[in-house]
Formats: structure tokens, sequence, C-alpha cells
């Protein structure tokens, strides 16, 4: 156990890429035993995060170094040869999620994609892209972040495509554009840093940074961040984000959402933990105009959609909103963050949790009415709750939660973001309850033409038992989450936050 605790950062990148390469050979043999394997290796990777979520609450920042003993400005070769793999509450929580959304993915796959081809490279890309996604999350140095980037980006597009249309094809060439653009942007500003430092380390930059801070850090700065918001499909860049997650199967739009969770926090963790120290409230300010311009074009754009996932894609756009609103309000007070702002954040985190869970499971229960009667379009619905009641209990949990409404999840995160908001600026809190009434209206309409009226007169198949389970699941964390808060906010939610808060904490105990 303690051999597990000291590699599991490495570990939890390594088992699922090897895994991935593995799958289309047992796949050969027998889909029972690939199935096996698939959720036997992202439990072992969720269970070595999990007690190295264990190890980083009770001991603080953990450390795991590839190469270089200490790091350094220089190096014999001009260039540093160490990988960082840093574990803190923050980053703890992310993977955690991740882990746990991609096997709910993978057990409502094995029979929504049943009747596809090419089920092998299904799991291997799924595979792929949370070894990327892992990687993302544990990695301290910005060269390591971007390939893992490029890995998440790739393995994201190829599944997105899974289905053979055109319009697939479409969704993945505009995924892979617009990434192609974020990624430009991004190593621009990580040269720009390495030309400056001659490092990649994020903790030695961020040192660096408080002792030699110049006009080029701020382009630095404005170009990850500029890629980040790219790739998160932040208005007003949003458009491919909803296409893809149109156009991708269920499960796969699901792992979307998570990638969109994994950059939320590499927004975080540079704005905090690299330039929190020396950045001023404009960065936050940004961040809060870009959250209200997305809670509100989102919510717009959702009220017009006659797709179901088109209009679950806005959703998710209005929802990334409410999450920028606590992290810029949060940033707006580094770097001493402490009362409102440190509830803000600690908000606008808790609704990253709650965001995943809520958007996953209508996105799930729109896979599943699209398995029952091969309709996408809301208006060729009507009546599904004569036949599938269980169907629209879930989707009456999932439209409650998303829309802030008690005793759901949603509704504790964003009373977070508008309490602590309210004594930012009062107008933003009224902007924000504005959204999730509309967000509400969208639903009650939805749920209305897909559940209600009469009973549905097209052929219509039985939801499988194990995309039921996975759905339930979600409602019961949701549930869960929504009645008891303060469980959350207390283990991982405040650590969470105070990882962020703190960016000499992080670079102490990364150096």
């Amino acid at each position: 156990m303690i051999f597990l605790a000291e590699h599991a950062p490495a570990f939890a990148i390594a088992v699922p890429l090897l895994a991935a390469f593995v799958t289309p050979v047992l796949g050969r043999i027998s889909e029972k035993i690939r199935n096996i394997w698939v959720i036997f290796s992202l439990l072992f990777t969720e269970f070595l995060v999990f007690i190295l979520g264990c190890k980083v609450l009770d001991e603080g920042v953990y450390t795991y170094a590839l190469g270089a003993v200490t790091p350094s400005l220089t190096s014999p070769v001009g260039f540093p040869v160490r990988i960082i793999l840093e574990t803190d509450a923050m980053n703890a929580l992310i993977s955690f999620m991740v882990l746990s959304i991609a096997i709910i993915t993978v057990v409502y796959s094995w029979k929504f994609i049943e009747k596809y081809e090419a089920q092998d490279r299904f799991y291997s890309l799924l595979l792929l892209l949370t070894a990327g996604m892992m990687g993302m999350s544990f990695t301290g140095d910005f060269f390591t972040m971007f390939v893992f980037l490029e890995v998440v980006s790739v393995s994201s597009a190829a599944l997105v495509a899974f289905f053979k249309k055109a319009e697939s094809f479409e969704a993945a060439f505009k995924y892979l554009a617009i990434s192609s653009i974020g990624s430009f942007f991004m190593l621009f500003g990580i040269g720009l840093l390495y030309g400056h430092y001659g490092l990649l380390n994020m903790a030695v930059i961020a040192k660096e940074i408080i002792l030699h801070y110049s006009f080029l850090d701020v382009v630095a700065l404005s170009l990850l961040g500029t890629a980040l918001l790219l790739k998160l499909g932040s208005v007003p860049i949003h458009m491919w984000k909803v296409d893809s997650l149109q156009e991708a199967p269920a499960p796969v739009s699901v792992v979307c959402i998570a990638t969109s969770l994994v950059g939320l926090y590499l927004l975080f963790r540079i704005g905090f933990s690299v330039f929190g120290l020396v950045i001023n409230s404009i960065l936050g300010w940004i961040l809060v105009f870009f959250g209200i311009l997305s809670i509100f074009i989102g919510v717009a754009m959702a009220l017009l959609q006659n797709n179901l996932k088109r209009l679950l894609g806005y959703s998710a756009v209005a929802e990334v909103g409410y999450i920028l609103l606590g992290a810029g309000v949060g940033l707006s007070a580094m770097p001493e963050v402490n009362g409102f702002a440190f509830e803000a954040l600690s908000g606008g985190i808790f609704h990253i949790v709650n965001d995943v869970l809520d958007i996953s499971l209508l996105f799930l229960i729109a896979g599943s009415i699209y398995y029952i009667t091969k309709k996408r379009n809301i208006d060729e619905l009507g009546g599904l709750a004569h036949d599938f009641p269980s169907l629209s209990v879930l989707f009456i949990i999932g439209m409650l939660a998303i829309s802030g409404i008690p005793p759901f999840n949603g509704f504790a995160s964003k009373l977070m973001i508008y309490e602590s908001v309210f004594y930012f600026n009062p107008l933003l809190v009224i902007l924000g309850v504005l959204g999730s009434i509309l967000m509400l209206a969208v639903f009650v309409k939805v749920f209305a033409c897909i559940f209600l009226g009469a009973p549905y007169e097209g052929e219509v198949e039985e939801v499988p038992g194990s995309m039921m389970f996975t759905m339930w699941v979600l409602a019961f964390f949701i549930l869960f989450l929504g009645l008891f808060p303060q469980v959350a906010i207390d283990i991982f939610i405040a650590p969470a936050a105070e990882a962020l808060v703190h960016p000499e904490v992080y670079i102490g105990g990364v150096l």
C-alpha cells in the first residue's frame, strides 16, 4: 500500500494509458473480457487517486518527480530534464471526479454502443482520453501539460466522430480546428515564459514571477487564459463545443463535459497558483464578464433549440458561466482571498462537481431517449412518461438540479455563489438568479414536450438495466449533495479552495 501511495500519480496516468493499448487485443478474444478489463483499469486508477487524495488531505502537497532530483533554472544541456507530478486537494478532487465519470460512461456504453462497430477503438480512445485528463490534472510543468492537452484534444475529436456521419465528422473537424488555435496560443504563451525564465516548472516560474514580474508575464498569462477559454468552449467561441456535444454519442458527450472540468482546473491552477501573487483584480473581472456572458447566451440559445442534445450543450455553456463567476470573484481578491471571495471560489469549485453530475445525468437521459425512440428532436417526442416513468423522474431530478432548485445539489453551490457575489456586486446576483429562472423555464418546456401528453405511438425499446443503473447512481449523488452539502464542503471543497488561494504553499510544496 505504501508503494502504491508513493507512486500513485505516475500509476494514475500509466494504468489507463497502458490499458488503452491492451484493450483492442482483449477485444479480439472476448467482448466480456475486454469490458471487464476496461472497468477494472478505471476502478484501480480511481482507487489510486483515492489513496492519493487521503494522503494530501492528511499531509498536504505531494510531489512526485521524474528525472532530476531538484528543479533548476539551468542545466548542462540547456533544458531542465525534470517532470513534476504535483498533487493537492484541488487536483485530487478533479481527478477523482474525472475517473468517476469515466466509469459511469463505460458502464452506460456497454449496451449503448453494442450495435455499433469499432467498439474496441471506442474503449481504447476513452482510456487514452482518461490518461490525458489524468496527466493534465497532475502535471506540474507547462510542457507536460501541453502534451497531455493535445492527447485529450485528439482522442476527444476521434470519439466525437464515432458515428461516422457527415455531421459527426464536421463537429470533430471544428473541435480539432478550435483546439489547434488554442494550442497555438498556449504554445506561444509557454514559449514566452520559457524564453524569459529558461524553465517550464510551474512552481519555479511562480517563484520567479514574484521577483521579476513584467509586461511579458501579462502577455503570457493572456495567451494561456485565451487558449484555455477556447478549449473550454466559453462564450464567444462556444459553437464548436455545442456541435460536438450534439453529434457525439451520449456517453462521449458526458466525457467531453469532463474534459471541460479539467480545463477549468488548469485555468484555476495557472490563475491562482502561478500568477496569483502578482495579478490584480482585472483578471477576476474578465472571468466575471465571460461568466455572465456565458450564462445569458447559453440560456437564450437553449430556449431556441429543438434538438435535445443541442439544447443541453447550450445549458452546459451557461453552467460554465456560473463557475467562472465564482472563480472570477475569488481571483479578483488575490493575493488575499478571505471572507466572501473565498466563499465565491468555494462555490465555483462546488459547482464544478455539481454541474458535471447534473449535465451528465441529462445527457445520459437524452441518450436513453434516442436509444428507445431513435428520435433526437423534441417536437417528435411526447408522452414518454406513460411507458418510462423512471426516466421521467430522473429528468425531473436533473432539470431541477441544473436550475438550482432545492433540495438538489445545484441549489447548494449556486447559493454559495449568490451569497458571496452579493458582497462583490449585487447586480451580478440578480443576473445569476435570472439565468437560473430562465434555465428552469427551458427545462419545464422540454419536460412537457417529451414526457407529458398522449402516450407515445412510435416503436420503442426498453432502457437496458446497466444504463438505468448509471443514471440512478448520478441521481443519488445529486440528491445526497443537495441534502448534505456541508459534508462535501468540509471534506473536499474547502481544502480544494485552500489549495488555490495559498500559492506560497503550492510553491513550497513542489520546491
